[in-house]
C-alpha cells in the first residue's frame, strides 16, 4: 500500500533550476518514480543535455527555457507545460542563487538578484502553476529552501541568502494555509550542504570540512540522492496530510 502511495505514475512535475546540481537529481528521482518531468532553466544547452540523459533512461521529459524572475516568461512557460502535459501535479521550486558579501559592503544589485531568484521566482511559479492546481483540485508544491533559512553561520557572509530562504519558509506556510481547501499541499525542504554548482567553490575551501565537522552532528556534507526521500514523500500521496512544513535534510545541523 505504501509503495503504491509513493508512486508518481501519470503525474506531471515541474522542476526549476533543472540544468545542474540538485535540480538534475530531483528530476532524476521524479522520473524514476514514474512522473513526467518538465525541466526549466535559463541555459538551454545544459537543459538539452539533462533532457537527453533522462530520456535515455526511459523517462518522459521535456525542457523549457525561462528566467524565473520574469513574470511574462514564467506565465508562458507554465502555459506551455500545461498544453504539452495536460496536467501540472507537482512543482519543485528549486532555482536558486547566492552571493557572498559582507552585509556592510553588500551591493543592492546583488542583494536584489538573490531575492528575485530565491523568493520572487518561487512566488511566480507558485502563482501560475497554482492557478492550474486550483482548477484541478490537486497539487503538490515543494519549495527548496535551506537550513540557512533557519540558522545563521559564521563561515561566510551571506545575509541576502539567509533572508531569502527565511522568507521562503514563511511563504510556504502562508500559501499552505491559503490553498489547503483546494487539496494543494505546500511544503519545503531545507538542505544542508550538498555538492552542486552553487556550492562547488565553498566545498573546495581548505578549511571547509573542518567547519562542517564542528557544526554538523554527522560531520559530513550530504551525498547524492539523500534528498530523494524527502522529495518523493512530499511529491506523492504519502504526504496527503502534511502541509506548511519545512523538512531539514542537513545531517542534524539545525538540531544543535
Amino acid at each position: 500500500m505504501l509503495e503504491k502511495m509513493c508512486k508518481l505514475d501519470n503525474k506531471t512535475a515541474i522542476v526549476t533550476g533543472a540544468s545542474s546540481g540538485l535540480g538534475v537529481q530531483f528530476a532524476k528521482a521524479l522520473v524514476e518514480a514514474g512522473a513526467g518531468v518538465a525541466l526549466v532553466a535559463r541555459r538551454e544547452e545544459k537543459l538539452k543535455k539533462v533532457n537527453e540523459m533522462l530520456a535515455q533512461s526511459g523517462g518522459k521529459c521535456e525542457y523549457y527555457t525561462a528566467d524565473v524572475t520574469v513574470a511574462e516568461q514564467v506565465e508562458k512557460c507554465v502555459q506551455s507545460i500545461h498544453r504539452d502535459f495536460s496536467r501540472i501535479d507537482i512543482l519543485v521550486n528549486n532555482a536558486g542563487y547566492a552571493t557572498l558579501e559582507p552585509t556592510e559592503e553588500h551591493e543592492l544589485d546583488s542583494w536584489q538578484k538573490v531575492v528575485d531568484t530565491n523568493l520572487t521566482g518561487l512566488f511566480l511559479f507558485t502563482k501560475y502553476a497554482g492557478r492550474i492546481m486550483i482548477e484541478q483540485k490537486y497539487g503538490k508544491i515543494i519549495n527548496i529552501s535551506s537550513m540557512y533559512g533557519a540558522v545563521g553561520n559564521i563561515y561566510m557572509p551571506a545575509s541576502s541568502y539567509h533572508a531569502s530562504k527565511g522568507a521562503a519558509n514563511t511563504f510556504t506556510r502562508a500559501v499552505a494555509a491559503e490553498w489547503a481547501r483546494h487539496n494543494i499541499t505546500v511544503n519545503a525542504i531545507g538542505p544542508g550542504f550538498f555538492p552542486s554548482e552553487m556550492t562547488e567553490e565553498i566545498i573546495e575551501g581548505h578549511d571547509f570540512m573542518d567547519f562542517v565537522k564542528r557544526q554538523c552532528p554527522m560531520e559530513r556534507i550530504g551525498r547524492e540522492s539523500e534528498l530523494d526521500g524527502a522529495l518523493l514523500l512530499l511529491a506523492s500521496d504519502a504526504s496527503s496530510y502534511i502541509t506548511g512544513q519545512v523538512i531539514y535534510v542537513d545531517g542534524g545541523w539545525t538540531s544543535v
